[in-house]
């Protein structure tokens, strides 16, 4: 047998982020900067070319599959691919996974429209709602932000059911929320309602 070193471990009580989990599709946009167009597949990545002349690939998926404005998922493709320089200039190079949500989706919040709500609140937390260059696009709400601790998660879900969801405001049947464990670089998610049950199980 070859060596195989035993993992370090990170520690438990470090800082962890909390946000609201939002109970729509799961979504991302994939985009990589390209050294000319001909490297376009037709029908399953989007060309974008900036004003500085770059050119780069938009992609989209769902949890389980690349999807295009023909072979869609609640209309996330054709979303990205209508807004696709403007997300091309904002979130740059990278595969960028977020909740596709609102109406028509799962507990539609009660909107009459969808919304793209990033993930990575470390990367996009901070910036002001004014810099955001498209209406629908924003990321998951922050709930708390500081050392780990069991009761605090246990508060975040207490003030969800009683107040109702952050991203929504006024949805008073939010789905739960999500640590974020920030040295191990780990989530995990805890429901409001059936929390101890298994996904699926009624």
């Amino acid at each position: 047998m070859e060596f195989e070193a035993w993992p370090k471990i990170p520690r438990l009580r470090r800082d962890i982020t909390i946000t609201e989990k939002i109970d729509g599709t799961n979504a991302a946009v994939l985009i990589e900067e390209m050294e000319a167009p001909w490297y376009y597949q037709e029908g399953v990545q989007h060309p974008v070319m900036l004003a500085d002349g770059r050119c780069f690939t938009l992609q989209c998926q769902s949890r389980t599959r690349l999807v295009t404005p023909a072979d869609d998922n609640f209309g996330f493709a054709m979303w990205a691919y209508t807004h696709a320089e403007e997300l091309v200039t904002f979130l740059g190079e990278g595969r960028h996974f977020g909740e596709w949500w609102g109406s028509g989706i799962q507990r539609r919040y009660g909107l009459d429209h969808k919304r793209f709500s990033l993930f990575n609140v470390n990367r996009w937390g901070s910036v002001p709602d004014e810099h955001w260059p498209i209406d629908l696009l924003d990321r998951v709400p922050v709930l708390y932000r500081g050392p780990f601790s069991s009761t605090q998660v246990d508060h975040e879900l207490d003030m969800l059911r009683l107040h109702g969801s952050s991203a929504a405001p006024g949805f008073m049947d939010p789905e739960g929320i999500v640590v974020f464990l920030n040295q191990a670089r780990l989530m995990f998610k805890a429901t409001c309602k059936n929390d101890e049950q298994p996904k699926g199980q009624p």
